[in-house]
């Protein structure tokens, strides 16, 4: 039987629908567990947990009073009053209730040695990285010791460096709820983290993997250098192996109480292990297939982390990567002259860039107001407390930590150069010295390094010169937040190609069937246009292609109430879906359509898109019910078809004979159905590709044969945001559009104009 109760889920119970319930860290350990990806079992204490717990200590009115007025950039008043909003925290009352539910979830999962994280209801989105900003316990010991240990993971929601980061990007304190997951403890004889695309270059045919001796906390904290190995996703060879030499590593310490403090400790590496390898070929290649199998689920890169125990390994952790660029685009036509600067040391490219300055060296986080705008920030690590500094510097060096280390992250989120593992950088660059920190190749030069800029500047005008490119096929943009609308709308992007509905509805939370039951689906449609009208607003006059509902059976369960209405399916993938539940649940559906009706009367760029159509019978009753809705009378809606089932491919005339304005291809799908592959499954995921010749075949097909009849034809699957030659091949076929992530948009535009321009096609038709 499934442990429920109201403060504690588990891992097994939740999943990405669950973002404000789990928050970001425990909705993915729920996907990774579903997908019976490896994590350690556990439970999370909820963010309504963490609410209830604010509203029933009154703790509201105290918070905003010590934060009201607070100048953020004033380190010793930032740390004082966020010091003291801890300390109204951790002296309030736990609820004897939730306490003693915490309690039996730690005695269900077995007792022992547990991590006890934090996991804030807005972290780990693509828009915002809150990594790192709260609290984690490791090797916490015995049910009291979790009870304080969650109610600690609380208070650090307001440690200082997670105040800072909130107020620079406008989040309001009090909205930001924590969930705490709580996690079996895997004793890491080895650990590490793995990008599934490049960290630095943002070239995503490749896997990144770090390591070290010993617990995870100590790559992470950036206080060891580890091995790196990358290996090449397209035939999983290993290019990379670069063993560090690692003579200490943190673990549990022993005969430790299992609280809050001490239980862990630095050890010496045997000695027969601190000049070797940490991971065999076979192992890395091992990480390298779960690596793509968790990109897969999510069908975007990932930012993992990993540890190894008693011969298994295990994922901890896994999200999207926040700090991916279009600096995937190709540079070679830009020639670098050989810089005449002296080297001064060197260590490795950790975000790229060229930063030029004079250096101050920060020891400890106290020091960070000597860092003055457009310095170079010089220190052995960072944490989360010098973020303040690095939003000011030019640069950032480092003596210790990888390419995947705390300063190597927010060092391109902020989009500054890093380098990082400079040895004895601290002693070596003295304070005040102009320097320039090349964080393409990892290199320190005295004073300017003026051929270097040279070639940073070539690249930024590149960049430049291709958001400005004008092509004849239409590049679009697939959106699902609302918060990332008036961001991207201000990008040059044409339009929305694939507006996801199930981002809002997962925002609702609550099933649709239930709204009806209570009598009061005005309530969900509201709410669904609602969601809908900040796209179209933030793009008019600009098309948005919105697609229908598609979630599937597992999803809808997982909504508030949806247990009651949806049956347990073995294949949910190839289940009830799509068009299929409009025509057997109309009277669903039609909240929807409404939806889009209020939207409409405001907004005329707004298109409809139907997924997962099975049969032309099946979208002809679909055409029927939204005629009856009204949205038909006038003829101004245009109405397009997902092309992702095979038959749209094989019998597509019929499809359009049935009456639609355009199509659009949804590469996973297809890919998956052509194929006849699980896109979730880890074993096949090398299989599953979209530059198969099976699968490309379709695509032509669908493509030429839709442009022949007229059609809009675009493509709105992951395909041409992962591998720019797809988008070339549309181009050659005669695609009128290409809809790709946001992070892929200039790359894209470079591609497409390349291409139009080998076909003779002149952009004047855009």
């Amino acid at each position: 039987m499934v442990s429920v109760t109201p403060s504690v889920v588990w891992f097994r119970d939740v999943d990405a629908s669950d973002l404000g319930l789990v928050g970001g860290k425990g909705a993915n350990l729920g996907e990774l567990t579903k997908a019976q990806i490896p994590v350690p079992p556990g439970f999370v204490v909820t963010a309504d947990t963490y609410f209830s717990f604010i509203r029933r200590n009154n703790l509201e009115p105290a918070i905003r009073a010590e934060l009201e007025g607070l100048d953020v950039h004033n380190a010793a008043a930032l740390e004082s009053r966020s010091a003291r909003v801890r300390e109204l925290i951790m002296s309030a009352s736990l609820s004897p209730g939730v306490a003693a539910e915490i309690r039996a979830a730690y005695e269900e999962l077995g007792g022992g040695y547990v991590a006890v994280r934090s996991s804030a209801t807005a972290e780990d989105l693509p828009e915002a990285s809150f990594a790192g900003q709260q609290s984690t316990f490791l090797n916490v010991f015995g049910a009291d010791n979790v009870v304080h240990a969650v109610q600690a993971c609380w208070a650090s929601l307001y440690e200082a460096r997670a105040v800072f980061y909130r107020e620079e990007a406008n989040f309001d304190h009090l909205s930001v709820g924590l969930a705490v997951p709580v996690q079996r403890m895997v004793q890491s004889e080895k650990s590490g983290v793995m990008f599934t695309a490049e960290p630095v270059t943002s070239d995503r045919s490749k896997v990144t993997i770090e390591a070290v001796w010993g617990l995870g906390e100590g790559i992470v904290s950036g206080e060891l250098s580890p091995d790196l190995y990358v290996v090449r996703k397209s035939d999983l060879a290993i290019e990379v192996c670069e063993p560090v030499a690692q003579d200490r590593q943190f673990v549990r310490a022993g005969g430790t109480s299992g609280a809050l403090d001490g239980a862990n400790e630095w050890v010496p590496v045997p000695a027969d292990l601190v000049d070797s390898r940490k991971l065999t070929d076979a192992e890395v290649l091992e990480l390298a297939r779960v690596a793509l199998a968790v990109e897969q689920h999510y069908e975007s890169p990932q930012d993992i982390e990993w540890a190894f125990e008693a011969g298994k390994f295990y994922l901890t952790q896994a999200r999207p990567i926040t700090t991916l660029t279009g600096a995937g685009v190709q540079t070679d036509d830009i020639i670098a002259l050989p810089e005449t600067a002296p080297v001064v040391a060197r260590g490795q490219a950790a975000s790229p860039g060229i930063g030029v300055g004079k250096v101050r060296i920060v020891r400890s986080p106290s020091e960070i107001d000597t860092v003055q705008p457009g310095d170079v920030m010089v220190a052995e690590m960072t944490t989360p407390d010098f973020v303040p500094a690095m939003k000011r510097a030019s640069a950032l060096v480092t003596e210790r930590g990888g390419r995947t280390c705390h300063a190597a992250i927010v060092s391109r989120e902020l989009g500054i150069p890093c380098v990082v593992g400079v040895a004895n950088a601290v002693e070596m660059l003295e304070s005040g010295r102009l320097i320039s920190v090349d964080g393409y190749d990892g290199v320190i030069f005295d004073g300017r390094a003026d051929q270097r800029l040279a070639y940073h500047e070539a690249r930024q005008a590149k960049y430049a010169n291709a958001a400005a490119v004008k092509t004849a096929t239409r590049l679009y943009v697939n959106l699902a937040e609302p918060e990332l609308a008036d961001v991207v709308a201000a990008r040059n992007v044409d339009g929305i190609g694939l507006l996801r509905a199930e981002f809002i509805v997962a925002q609702i939370g609550k099933h649709p069937r239930a709204y009806l039951e209570e009598g009061k689906g005005h309530e969900y449609t509201e709410r669904m246009a609602a969601g809908i009208r900040e796209f179209c607003a933030a793009f008019a006059p600009r098309p948005v292609v919105y697609r229908l509902t598609d979630f599937k059976t597992n999803e809808y369960a997982n909504l508030d109430g949806g247990d009651r209405f949806e049956e347990v399916e073995e294949n949910p993938m190839i289940g009830y879906r799509g068009a299929s539940r409009y025509v057997r649940e109309p009277d669903v559906f039609a909240l929807e359509l409404e939806a889009i009706k209020l939207v409409r009367s405001e907004f005329s760029n707004l298109k409809v898109m139907v997924p997962f159509v099975r049969t032309p019978i099946e979208l002809r009753r679909v055409k029927e019910l939204i005629a009856e809705s009204g949205l038909l009378t006038d003829g101004s809606l245009k109405l397009w078809m997902m092309v992702e089932v095979p038959s749209n491919v094989l019998i597509l005339d019929r499809f359009i004979d049935e009456g639609i304005d355009g199509i659009s291809i949804g590469s996973n799908d297809l890919t998956q159905l052509v194929l006849g592959v699980d896109r979730d499954s880890e074993k096949l995921a090398d299989t599953f590709d979209e530059r198969n010749e099976a699968v490309l075949l379709a695509i032509e097909t669908a493509v030429k044969t839709a442009r022949a009849r007229g059609l809009t034809v675009s493509i709105c699957g992951q395909a041409p945001s992962v591998y720019p030659e797809v988008s070339e091949r549309l181009v050659e076929w005669g695609a009128t559009s290409v809809s790709v992530s946001p992070d892929m948009i200039d790359q894209t535009r470079e591609i497409i104009a390349a291409a139009e321009s080998k076909l003779g096609i002149s952009p004047s038709g855009n």
